[in-house]
């Protein structure tokens, strides 16, 4: 039987979604708008209309479809609900899997946070190939993560676990972070952290001279770091900060779970070696406990990283028979 499976990746502006088979190869994938205006009310109706639409047009039954997996911007449950997603308009508890499960008239659904199932899917088809345990740390606007651990999302016990960008991580940053926390990775360690470390840097030495003044209020990560690269040496101590409190953060973490590897993604991670060489030199710092540690490398699955998981999430559930 050639079963397929649908991987839902649900961000704030478009709903990526995959066609798989179900050793995993990528058949096809769309996108389409994410309509968040009514508190976000059409998102799921949207998802299961599309996925229908293409059932249709390639003519796959629905007992040929072992299941819909879903990630989305929030802390999901282990029953499948999500309290709150604020990026898509959710302010009420949604029952995801029931949810769209009816709307696709009976069709397995299984969802997930959608750090944690592009860390899966990363695990299954990415950067973490070959190894069963894994910790993803995206740095985007903000900072995400998702703990893999034999193959398994550890998820927690409220939706928790992988939350990496609100670990306190940084006692001298009084600044609240938009979790309402104080010091946290995310403050320090995200393309936004390092604007906000480089402005702090070229306050401090308004007699230096910097490449980074050049851009004013336009000043953002990546010409940071290409002024880096170039040897800016107040651009340099900005993104020194950065790496220090991240390497900080995964030592932390090895302590706990110990992964093969951590897989660096989100659009920071463009900086490549030229950046994780520096976080690794910190995270070998703070962990001396052991010779032996995780690999630090980057992420390859780009934006396809969450169809991937939410696909795995569908063969981790339902497809052990």
């Amino acid at each position: 039987m050639n079963e397929r499976i649908f991987g839902v990746d649900v961000g704030g502006t478009t709903v990526k979604i995959g066609l798989f088979d179900r050793e995993g190869t990528l058949l096809r994938k769309w996108e389409i708008p994410t309509r968040r205006e009514d508190e976000g009310k059409n998102i799921l109706p949207d998802t299961a209309a599309s996925i229908l639409q293409e059932m249709k047009e390639q003519n796959i039954l629905p007992e040929n479809v072992l299941g819909v997996g879903l990630g989305v911007p929030g802390p999901v449950l282990p029953d499948g609900t999500v309290e709150r997603c604020v990026n898509l308009g959710w302010k009420e508890t949604v029952d995801l899997d029931d949810t769209l499960g009816k709307l696709l008239g009976g069709i397995p659904v299984t969802a997930g946070n959608d750090a944690n199932v592009a860390a899966l899917g990363e695990v299954w088809k990415g950067a973490g190939v070959g190894r069963s345990s894994a910790v993803m740390v995206t740095l985007g606007t903000g900072v995400g993560g998702g703990i893999v651990i034999n193959g398994e999302i550890i998820c927690g016990a409220h939706g928790m676990g992988g939350e990496i960008g609100h670990m306190h991580i940084r006692d001298d940053d009084l600044d609240v972070c938009n979790c309402g926390g104080q010091g946290c990775v995310e403050q320090s360690a995200s393309a936004t952290g390092l604007v906000r470390e480089a402005k702090r840097v070229l306050a401090a030495n308004p007699d230096t001279e910097s490449s980074m003044r050049k851009s004013g209020d336009a000043l953002d990560s990546r010409r940071i770091i290409d002024c880096a690269k170039d040897g800016d040496a107040l651009a340099s101590q900005a993104v020194d900060t950065m790496a220090n409190y991240l390497g900080r953060a995964l030592a932390n973490i090895a302590m706990v779970v110990d992964p093969e590897a951590f897989i660096i993604g989100g659009g920071v991670s463009r900086a490549g070696a030229f950046l994780t060489d520096i976080v690794t030199r910190y995270y070998h710092r703070y962990s001396p406990l052991s010779k032996k540690k995780s690999y630090i490398v980057l992420a390859s699955l780009g934006n396809d990283a969450g169809m991937y998981g939410a696909a795995k999430l569908v063969l981790n559930r339902f497809g052990k028979s």
